[in-house]
Formats: C-alpha cells, sequence, structure tokens
C-alpha cells in the first residue's frame, strides 16, 4: 500500500515523502540513504503518515505537504484542521497582499 509520510530529523526538522514500503524506507533513511535532507540528519523518526490506494495520490499529498511550514504540518499531526485551514488563510492573505504592491 503506498503511502505519504513525515519523519522527525534529529535537528527537528520534518521531511515529507511517499513511498511503497514504509518499513524499509525508515530503515533507508536512518541508514543514511534516504533523501540528502535525512542522510545528514540521522536518526530520523516515523511521526506521521496516511495511507492511499495509488502511489500517484501519495506522491500528490506528498507534493502538498511539503510546501507547508512547520506549524502547519504540526497542526495535521494533531488532526487540528481548523488550525490547518486558519493557516493557509493566514499564508495566502499575505501572498494576496504582496501581490497588490
Amino acid at each position: 500500500m503506498p503511502y505519504m509520510y513525515i519523519l522527525q530529523c534529529s535537528d527537528g526538522t520534518y521531511y515529507t515523502g511517499s513511498t511503497w514500503d514504509l518499513e524499509k524506507r525508515l530503515k533507508e533513511h536512518n541508514a543514511g540513504e534516504g533523501a540528502n535532507h535525512t542522510s545528514k540528519r540521522i536518526p530520523v523518526n516515523l511521526v506521521y503518515y496516511e495511507e492511499f490506494l495509488r502511489i500517484e495520490d501519495a506522491f500528490n499529498r506528498e507534493k502538498q505537504v511539503q510546501g507547508w511550514s512547520h506549524a502547519k504540518k504540526d497542526a495535521l499531526m494533531e488532526g487540528d484542521e481548523k488550525l490547518i485551514h486558519q493557516l493557509a488563510v493566514c499564508r495566502n492573505s499575505t501572498k494576496a497582499s504582496n501581490t497588490r504592491e
């Protein structure tokens, strides 16, 4: 089953990825064989994941969540839909006000 996952690195940063085999991918990350970001920040811990029926959906979700702030990822992991929405509105408002100048 495909997954979108979030790892917390040893320095507190998050890494978002997608995979077919979550257990294998976590072992790869912790062995320094994962992404460049995680290989410099091991050990990493799995802090969140979502299951999908298709790898394309997991990959698309990965790309969506990768663009989120640390705070918004925290809200996702806590299941706080209201805060996720507020953080999105806040960010979109900032972008919108910058384009008017």
